[in-house]
């Protein structure tokens, strides 16, 4: 698997995982069309600028983009988040993805204790906080493009490893 940058290319990738309503189950409903070009412009200053990485995940022998992992500071904290497209759930990408990010912030050190808050509902992001050494500490209610969620607040220490 390779782990890349975003780049200017990845608007076709950004508007299949951002539009669709498979994808944006858990996080409020797809997005609309037009404010996605938006986002990844945004999203190509902040890698520019080393204040995020927006990592896209290019599964081993192919050229397209399966998914993003993303590490980026919000409201005082460092967050973690990704997303898989459907074709390519199931085959461990995410897990490895994750680790991958996990590894390259405990190299970085920048990023103090590292939290992620995927919904309640979402058995397959929970499973890779839980395989991916992540703490569970508790339920909380998070906002996330304008909707409310029953979320698991989950935190990893990048200097408890090593």
């Amino acid at each position: 698997m390779l782990l890349r940058d975003v780049e200017p290319a990845d608007l076709d990738a950004y508007l299949r995982m951002r539009c669709d309503p498979v994808m944006m189950t858990e996080l409020g409903g797809p997005q609309p069309p037009d404010r996605i070009a938006g986002q990844l412009r945004h999203d190509l200053e902040t890698v520019r600028g080393d204040s995020a990485w927006i990592k896209m995940i290019v599964p081993d022998g192919s050229a397209q983009v399966a998914g993003t992992v993303t590490l980026y500071p919000h409201e005082g904290i460092s967050e973690i988040g990704w997303m898989i497209l459907p074709e390519f759930q199931g085959r461990g990408l995410a897990s490895e993805a994750v680790r991958a990010v996990l590894d390259l912030a405990r190299a970085d050190g920048r990023w103090g204790l590292i939290h992620a808050f995927p919904s309640t509902t979402n058995a397959a992001s929970n499973a890779i906080c839980r395989s991916t050494g992540f703490s569970l500490v508790g339920q909380e209610e998070t906002t996330f493009a304008g909707h409310i969620f029953q979320t698991n607040h989950w935190v990893f220490d990048p200097s408890a490893y090593t």
